[in-house]
């Protein structure tokens, strides 16, 4: 009787797994530490003269998101954080629907294209990465500004001038701007797979250009575009950058909020307290996601 044949000591190209080791303790250092820090920190007592931590447990950064106290020492509520989180939850829906508004026929346009004009376009979808995001606010600023182009244009065509930076609109559009590229790349994914031959049959069969698109197109590029509106609300949720530079900070939100703690207010705590309360809504949301795409059987990814 032959004995069974062994299987290999080690598969052709594959490496020991002490070999990922530093890239396993240098990703949770970078990764896992600085939550571990805030989540830490948000726990902490804040010093009498603000700035820093005191190492002292407490639960009070939390309170002071939904509660404040009175002349009395009684806890009152108050709705001021939640008004701040509701109007950056409200610009972060509104950028992730115009975004996918702008960039699903943009997607569907590429995906139609010859291989070598898809390559060109995706292409020209990722040069804004190749610039800073300050240098390319600021040139929203040149633009926007009371003698920027817009504004000079809308002179030469005699409709005067208007109040378009620093403004609410002058954000959004930093927003929509910024985040549009991480909408359209995850489209197009979706789409450049799939056979444009079932549309045709659809056309085939006598349906419409509306009933091909809401049938066999948009199922087709779901995972799309659940990937692409979460790619662009979790960053639109906590963005900084637009908010203060284009908006001037006129509106509080949970960017400028944090920052504020960390800055002018110097409560270490319940700047922290508030990045874990935004880390813990996205967690849910992405459960949530999670959860569904399991049941629908839908494949969503959270790459570009």
């Amino acid at each position: 009787m032959s004995k069974p044949a062994r299987p290999p000591a080690r598969v052709p190209g594959r490496l020991p797994w002490f070999a990922t080791l530093p890239a396993l303790v240098i990703g949770a250092l970078f990764t896992l530490g600085p939550l571990v820090v805030i989540i830490a920190f948000s726990f902490m007592t804040r010093p009498a003269q603000g700035g820093g931590v005191v190492y002292t447990f407490t639960t009070d950064a939390y309170r002071t998101f939904l509660f404040t106290k009175s002349f009395n020492g009684d806890l009152v509520f108050n709705s001021a954080y939640l008004e701040v989180f509701w109007r950056s939850l409200v610009q972060a829906s509104i950028s992730t629907v115009i975004c996918f508004v702008l960039a699903f026929p943009l997607a569907l346009w590429i995906a139609t294209r010859s291989p070598r004009a898809q390559n060109l376009l995706v292409l020209a979808v990722t040069i804004p990465f190749w610039t800073n995001l300050l240098v390319r606010t600021y040139a929203w600023i040149l633009l926007l500004a009371k003698d920027g182009v817009i504004n000079q244009t809308s002179k030469a065509l005699g409709l005067g001038a208007h109040e378009l930076l620093y403004t609410d609109l002058a954000s959004q559009l930093g927003l929509i701007y910024t985040f549009l590229p991480f909408m359209v790349l995850p489209l197009y994914s979706s789409l450049s797979g799939f056979d444009f031959r079932l549309a045709e049959a659809g056309y085939d069969l006598g349906a419409r250009k509306r009933t091909v698109l809401r049938r066999i197109i948009l199922p087709m590029a779901k995972p799309g575009i659940i990937s692409g509106s979460l790619l662009v609300f979790m960053p639109a949720l906590g963005s900084y950058v637009q908010p203060v530079l284009l908006g001037g900070g006129k509106v509080l939100l949970i960017g400028n909020l944090i920052a504020s703690q960390f800055g002018d207010s110097r409560n270490w705590p319940f700047g922290a307290a508030l990045s874990v309360i935004i880390l813990a809504l996205l967690g849910l949301c992405l459960l949530a996601v999670g959860l569904w795409a399991r049941r629908s059987g839908t494949k969503v990814s959270l790459s570009l």
